[in-house]
């Protein structure tokens, strides 16, 4: 009897080892999660047990010098049992006095995090934002203590914004909370003289740390991005598709003071985008007007009357970026790596754009939402490229980069590989057509 071995290739034997790999990276995170919360939370309990015998009996600082000696010659394996360590334990426990909050959410945090929340805010508010910022965006130590010396808490939420009147609650709250006032460029140095074009460039040619300080949820689309409205050119700053909000957020650089007229510019703009851009499951797009300053009075009418969804802020400068943040940033080839769904997700828009196009002569009730069923029916027309069904295997791993998850280097590169030649025949036959 022949045993039969699966082709590498195979969409069987493929999809079983995508299903194996993602068991065993989630079986290592979470016992390297569990590991580091069984060591908070014993740090936390002895803390708590150092606080209330000191009350209890009277005792004074010494007894934590004592008590690290003892407790080091009976576990001499085990590090952390300093005098000094020993103090943050019960600092630790002191800022930190509810136990399930402890257990929730600063028990996912390392214990280097704790430590510096403990030792640079005083504020138990602050230091629970910072923790739970910390968790959503898997900050690393000297990222956390950028957010906090770049006042990040004073700054979140505090731009001008008509997001409660012209977006529905959960996104209105949402957007609000997403957005800064002001950002802080401090990556880039530029003189006084600078134009908007020198601004924006720097802020590509720093695109990681642009991406940093805008927070989780912004996919790169594109600079410069054209639009053509009424026979007429146009062209965006920066244009990003937010993944939680899941809309599209256009981004307009001034380096002079906010005027009224930027506004009616922003609403154009998001007019334009949403008619050619948006899907019809998206939300409204939103646009944030970047100023080197601005008069609330003045951004306050501007908005007043708006009929979409924007903010202003402003945008502050500095000579270089802190050292600790220097070396704590990606490389290129990692940023490559951990952010592989931002030229994913433009792909995928891109494409869907195109085959969008190509379906036009249909009406919006005979067209389908989906991309997937969007390809299906683009090959039921005979419109489909040939390289219909190979780009459907690399959908799966847009898909999976669209939704916020991990994508392996391998798969993105030969999924943007197979979505670009894709999206290469699906504008021949469109300009084919239309020729």
């Amino acid at each position: 009897m022949t045993t039969l071995i699966p082709s590498s290739g195979g969409d069987g034997y493929a999809s079983l080892l995508a299903e194996l790999k993602d068991r065993i990276r989630t079986a290592r995170l979470k016992a390297a999660v569990a590991v580091n919360r069984e060591l908070i939370l014993l740090y936390w309990s002895i803390g708590r047990e150092i606080l209330a015998r000191q009350v209890a009996e009277g005792w004074g600082t010494r007894v934590i010098d004592r008590l690290a000696t003892d407790l080091r010659r009976d576990f001499p394996e085990m590090t952390g049992l300093s005098p000094r360590n020993l103090k943050y334990m019960r600092a630790f426990a002191e800022a930190f006095p509810d136990e399930q909050i402890v257990q929730q959410l600063v028990a996912q945090l390392p214990w280097g995090h704790n430590v510096k929340l403990i030792e640079a805010l005083k504020s138990s508010e602050e230091r629970l934002w910072y923790a739970r910022q910390a968790v959503e965006h898997g900050w690393s130590r000297n990222v956390l203590v950028h957010q906090i010396e770049s006042g990040l808490y004073q700054r979140q939420g505090k731009a001008l914004t008509n997001f409660a009147r012209t977006l529905p609650a959960p996104q209105s709250d949402l957007a609000q909370e997403l957005i800064k006032d002001p950002y802080s460029f401090d990556f880039l140095a530029l003189g006084p003289a600078m134009s908007e074009r020198e601004l924006a460039q720097g802020l590509l040619e720093h695109l990681r740390s642009l991406i940093l300080e805008l927070g989780k949820g912004f996919a790169f689309v594109g600079s410069q991005h054209h639009l053509e409205v009424g026979g007429q050119d146009y062209y965006l700053d920066l244009l990003f598709y937010h993944l939680r909000l899941r809309c599209f957020v256009v981004v307009e650089l001034k380096i002079e003071d906010f005027r009224p007229e930027f506004a009616g510019k922003m609403n154009f703009y998001l007019s334009a985008v949403d008619a050619q851009l948006r899907h019809e499951s998206d939300a409204p797009s939103i646009g944030i007007i970047l100023c080197k300053g601005k008069n609330e009075v003045i951004v306050e009418y501007a908005l007043r009357d708006s009929t979409k969804p924007m903010g202003v802020a402003e945008y502050r400068l500095s000579a270089a970026l802190p050292e600790p943040l220097q070396t704590e940033l990606p490389t290129e080839a990692e940023f490559a790596r951990e952010f592989p769904l931002m030229a994913l997700v433009k792909l995928r828009i891109e494409v869907e754009r195109e085959i969008r196009l190509l379906m036009a002569d249909q009406t919006e009730s005979e067209r389908p939402l989906a991309l997937g069923p969007m390809l299906t029916e683009l090959q039921r027309l005979g419109l489909a490229p040939q390289s219909a069904d190979r780009f459907r295997n690399a959908l799966q791993t847009m898909n999976r980069a669209a939704h916020g998850l991990d994508v392996e280097s391998a798969d993105a590169s030969e999924a943007t590989e197979i979505a670009t030649a894709f999206l290469a025949e699906l504008r021949a036959i469109r300009d084919r057509r239309s020729s």
